[in-house]
């Protein structure tokens, strides 16, 4: 074969193979490293999310935790119904996440490091999130279940046991939104917004619901002051007549 037929307007094809199975055999010891990084990072944080999970059940964190309405919310989307499993999983992607962008760095292409280093940034976070919840959810499930102690199955009991974990589930998940910056702005003048009609409603219904019982209280004042002062005056009104008839 020629030269000439090599060569189609200009376009050398045999050194652009070249180039080509060059860049390739370039790259089988990148990819090689790649899957050997893959392969390292994915047994470690198999091990990982094994021993934490065997871990906090041994600690018995999902008894620890209670029944209350949250925890239960936690439980569906847990594997199996274990919050210690689902905190192993968690561990486990966080590692694989590592694990990838270590991998997509030694074969060296600018683009998805570039793209793996912005995830990687957003990683922290993700973490902080993650522990907001998880403490929501612990400080709620103590809520329900110190309410459900010190108040038991009364209507005032019922009330505290269902608001109080909401209100700190409610927070937790504008903590959560805050900290994942997804619209700041429309987060925060929602989170002023609520509390503000929150504020607003409590006022509202001492007001009305207690103007009763505040009037009340203001005339039992009231009339006792009276009572108070006509027993004084019957009390020093002998003792003006004794004065006046030893005059």
């Amino acid at each position: 074969m020629s030269a000439a037929t090599m060569q189609l307007g200009g376009f050398d094809v045999l050194n652009s193979l070249e180039r080509a199975f060059t860049t390739l055999v370039d790259y089988i010891p990148r990819i090689i490293g790649a899957l050997i990084v893959l392969l390292i990072g994915y047994i470690i944080a198999r091990l990982l999310r094994t021993g934490l999970t065997k871990l906090f059940q041994k600690l018995r964190l999902d008894e620890k935790l209670g029944n209350g309405q949250p925890v239960q919310y936690l439980r569906r989307f847990s594997p199996g119904g274990s919050p210690s499993a689902l905190l192993g999983t968690i561990v486990f992607w966080l590692v694989m996440v590592f694990t990838i962008t270590s991998a997509i760095g030694t074969l060296g292409i600018p683009a998805l490091t570039g793209f793996m280093n912005l995830v990687l940034s957003y990683i922290p976070n993700v973490i902080a999130a993650i522990l907001i919840l998880l403490l929501a959810v612990a400080i709620a499930g103590a809520i329900g279940a110190i309410a459900q102690r010190a108040i038991g199955n009364t209507l005032l009991g019922r009330i505290v046991g269902s608001a109080g974990p909401a209100l700190v589930m409610v927070i937790a998940v504008f903590m959560i939104l805050t900290q994942l910056n997804i619209a700041p702005i429309i987060v925060s003048a929602t989170f002023i917004a609520l509390v503000g009609a929150l504020a607003l409603g409590s006022a509202l219904a001492f007001g009305l619901g207690g103007r009763d019982a505040a009037a009340e209280m203001i005339n039992a004042g009231y009339r006792r002051a009276q009572e108070e002062q006509s027993q004084s005056s019957t009390g020093n009104g002998p003792a003006e007549g004794r004065s006046s008839g030893q005059l």
